[in-house]
């Protein structure tokens, strides 16, 4: 589930290794030329590997797009940071991890079902003992006993990876406002998920809204800056930002590790 507001961000994953050349064993000296072919060989091998790991996506809407991706640029440096530096000074951290394991309990439905739409039946059953034991536990799920404990980790699965799982598309890549970087398939699967979440049922709709709000809010607190050294890092901050998402994305929908530097989406 993806950040409400625009403060999560991650930077770009791109990693590469080339394989160390073979020496003569029975040569002991080695010549500047050869160190610079080797060099050379190494730098095209990293950048041949790079340029297949490069994800591409359809982006029609691209004026749109980049005029969303500024207003929420705008949006997130005049209200949203300044909320979450409030936030995050007037709220003790232990309490915002606690915040933070109750609204994953709570959205425990979304991981589940989306489980076993993709066949995934051990997962599912984890993310059953997970809620188990964080229900009872870990007190209405504000601990993590079943991390802590049982080393149970949650699974990353939402309906826009399960709709890529059974073969459907990106789409093309669109930027709404406020809500950030996105898919067409991921929208429709954003929707989807909203059903799955018990916060949608919550009357009235403004409360609702508002226990979506802290949930954003409480999350971001832990991500304060990550935007910023994107951005910085970045020469065209659009192109990296759909970038960065597509792989991001690319990662879930295969179930690779993130990566450490990253932020969350």
């Amino acid at each position: 589930m993806r950040p409400y507001l625009l403060c999560v961000f991650l930077l770009v994953a791109a990693a590469g290794c080339a394989a160390p050349s073979k020496s003569n064993p029975d040569s002991l000296a080695v010549s500047p030329a050869d160190v610079n072919s080797s060099d050379e060989t190494a730098f095209e091998e990293f950048e041949e590997e790079l340029t297949t790991r490069q994800v591409t996506i359809a982006d029609p809407l691209e004026p749109w797009n980049r005029t969303m991706f500024n207003i929420n640029d705008r949006f997130y440096f005049w209200v949203a940071k300044p909320v979450l530096q409030g936030y995050e000074k007037t709220v003790p951290k232990p309490a915002r991890v606690g915040i933070g394991n109750f609204f994953q309990n709570l959205t425990t439905p979304i991981r589940l079902v989306n489980c076993l739409l993709q066949g995934k039946g051990p997962q599912a059953g984890t993310e059953l003992r997970r809620f188990g034991i964080n229900t009872t536990a870990g007190v209405l799920g504000f601990g993590d006993p079943a991390r802590d404990r049982c080393h149970l980790e949650p699974a990353k699965e939402d309906l826009g990876q399960t709709l890529a799982v059974h073969g459907l598309g990106d789409g093309c890549y669109i930027v709404w406002p406020v809500l950030g970087p996105s898919t067409l398939r991921d929208s429709v699967g954003m929707v989807g998920d909203g059903f799955l979440n018990p916060v949608s049922y919550v009357e009235p709709v403004e409360a609702a809204i508002g226990i979506s709000a802290e949930d954003y809010v409480n999350e971001g607190s832990f991500h304060i800056g990550e935007y910023e050294a994107f951005k910085s890092a970045a020469v065209d901050p659009y192109i990296a930002m759909r970038t960065a998402y597509i792989q991001y994305r690319e990662k879930q929908i295969h179930d690779q590790p993130p990566d450490p530097n990253s932020g969350k989406f």
